[in-house]
């Protein structure tokens, strides 16, 4: 059997497709593949060679060629250009369901050199006008069931509603080439939200450079898996053509880099979930369109596996579920395999994070059998250390903060320089704040952000909560923290020091008029005696959630 490290080392090797040199980029020296395209425009450019096949097949049953879509995206480039004045480093702000006009927008805004930004289609009103504000697009290209969440006050920037507006974008002018200014592989091209310590999402951007570095880093996990991968079972059928079911949003790195932008890469036909996740519908899909792969979140794999019509419809078609955000827990590997039998050993898991552009490692196959604890090594171009606070590196298998070094470590955060020089250490090393050990050459992950609520597909960060929780009259203190639950991962629970009689059907009101309702608290705690504290004033979580005891002494 071939050892995965000889089948590496030939991929890498000198002359050969994935080729490593180190280069400097942005004053530090990285390792990156030799042979990369200069930008997303020059990407989208290949697509042409599979004009004929199918790219996007949409929940309204549109069915979209590579072909037609690179049309589409030089009228919409076309319009953007001359209807609103969209230059090099200008803001297209998209706000919407997953749809055609979404990907478009998208390709056309990073094809004028212009900077694409994806807000998230779960915030409140509030935060979509915080949003704005931030980033300052030229225009808003966005739905109307988001657009509606404003309750009619003033987005201050031009507003295409994809619904009634965009038809003008689309029919611009349909004979228009592709924009042809020139693009550098550091020019900023996306920015996407995550939220951080401050209460308030911060803007990760991303360079063309840094989400070419991600689609060679697929390719090149491809192709060691097929070199990998070990004979059929006898009595399998043969896999079809690539098929991608697409079930996580494109304000994602999930839904974006890992199926809008990778299946472009690879001429593979995507095929996209709008709305809740049903799982009839995910599973008439798949065996409509003879899905192949599937990039799934923990959660909606458990509700599709565990749903009473699961065994109605034909799945076999399916052989890749890949997955992302929390750790997979290795009952739900046995189980995917056992519900999923021409999965085989085509089961996986990524990690990364906005910041790091998707990625940071894979793990599949009979490796994550064998580990199933485990994220995976490194990927080719990463570098991983374990540091301690002080920022220096720790020995094997001691548990610190999960520092990254790679062409996808993002530009900065927009507009944020400090929160940017807390986060990009000198030598252009990422802190992730994800707390993990190395051992064998593999990563184990300790937690995600100390306080990091994983619910489902979607982060919840505590002190966003807090600090709206805290806008109300009747508390005194607060605490947010995650409890287990089986199909979410996690859910949010608020501990909160009560003054008066508030009950918890009011908080929650409270917090779901001003955050997205996954951030509203399914269960919540209110008491009277103050919250357990250090001396410097930090509310001691564990003790509220493990039991621990407290180890200060107020004086």
């Amino acid at each position: 059997m071939t050892a995965p490290a000889d089948v590496e080392a030939r991929l890498t090797a000198p002359g050969a497709p994935f080729e490593i040199v180190e280069e400097m980029v942005l004053g530090a020296p990285l390792r990156v593949f030799r042979s990369r395209l200069p930008s997303l425009r020059a990407l989208l450019e290949t697509s042409a060679a599979h004009a004929a096949n199918e790219y996007l097949v949409a929940d309204d049953g549109r069915r979209i060629t590579y072909g037609e879509n690179l049309r589409n995206v030089a009228a919409v480039a076309a319009a953007l250009r001359e209807r609103y004045g969209v230059g090099p480093g200008d803001r297209v702000a998209i706000l919407a369901a997953n749809c055609p006009e979404w990907i478009v927008t998208f390709w056309a805004t990073v094809s004028l050199g212009a900077i694409a930004v994806g807000l998230n289609g779960w915030w409140t009103g509030d935060e979509i006008l915080y949003g704005l504000a931030d980033c300052q697009p030229k225009v808003l290209v966005a739905d109307g069931k988001r657009l509606a969440r404003l309750e009619g006050k003033d987005p201050g920037v031009p507003v295409v509603a994809i619904e009634t507006g965009f038809a003008r974008l689309w029919n611009h002018d349909r004979t228009a080439p592709l924009p042809s200014n020139a693009v550098a592989e550091d020019d900023p091209a996306l920015i996407l939200y995550t939220s951080g310590t401050t209460g308030r999402p911060k803007g990760a951007l991303q360079s063309h450079r840094n989400i070419i570095a991600m689609v060679g880093l697929h390719s090149f996990s491809a192709a060691r898996g097929m070199m990998l991968a070990p004979a059929p079972p006898p009595g399998l059928a043969p896999a079809g053509p690539p098929c991608i079911l697409v079930t996580n949003p494109l304000f994602h790195v999930s839904g974006l880099h890992s199926a809008a932008i990778t299946c472009l890469a690879n001429g593979i036909r995507s095929v996209w979930n709008v709305g809740r996740f049903d799982p009839v519908r995910a599973m008439q899909i798949i065996e409509r369109e003879r899905v192949t792969g599937w990039g799934a979140m923990n959660t909606v794999v458990w509700r599709m596996m565990r749903h009473p019509e699961f065994g109605k419809y034909d799945l076999s078609s399916l052989r890749n579920i890949g997955n992302g955000g929390a750790p997979t827990p290795p009952e739900l590997q046995r189980q995917v395999r056992e519900h999923f039998p021409a999965i085989g050993l085509g089961l996986g898991h990524g990690y990364g994070s906005t910041e790091s552009t998707a990625l940071a490692t894979i793990i599949n196959g009979e490796e994550w059998q064998q580990h199933p604890e485990s994220v995976g090594q490194p990927l080719p171009t990463v570098d991983i250390e374990i540091r301690d606070p002080e920022g220096l590196p720790l020995a094997e298998g001691e548990e610190g903060e999960v520092c990254i070094r790679s062409p996808l470590v993002m530009l900065r955060y927009w507009n944020r320089p400090a929160e940017t020089a807390e986060t990009i250490a000198p030598g252009r090393w990422l802190r992730t704040g994800d707390i993990g050990r190395m051992s064998g050459g593999r990563l184990y992950l300790a937690s995600r952000k100390r306080d990091l609520i994983l619910r489902g597909a979607e982060n919840v960060y505590p002190v966003e909560i807090e600090n709206r929780l805290a806008e109300h009259a009747g508390i005194e203190e607060v605490a947010v923290v995650g409890v287990k639950h089986e199909e979410l991962g996690q859910e949010v629970k608020a501990i909160v020091v009560v003054d008066g009689d508030p009950t918890p059907d009011e908080l929650a009101q409270h917090v779901a008029a001003r955050l997205a309702y996954f951030k509203v608290p399914a269960h919540w705690e209110l008491r009277r005696e103050p919250l357990p504290r250090n001396a410097t004033g930090k509310i001691l979580k564990h003790v509220l959630t493990d039991g621990a005891v407290n180890p200060f002494v107020e004086e």
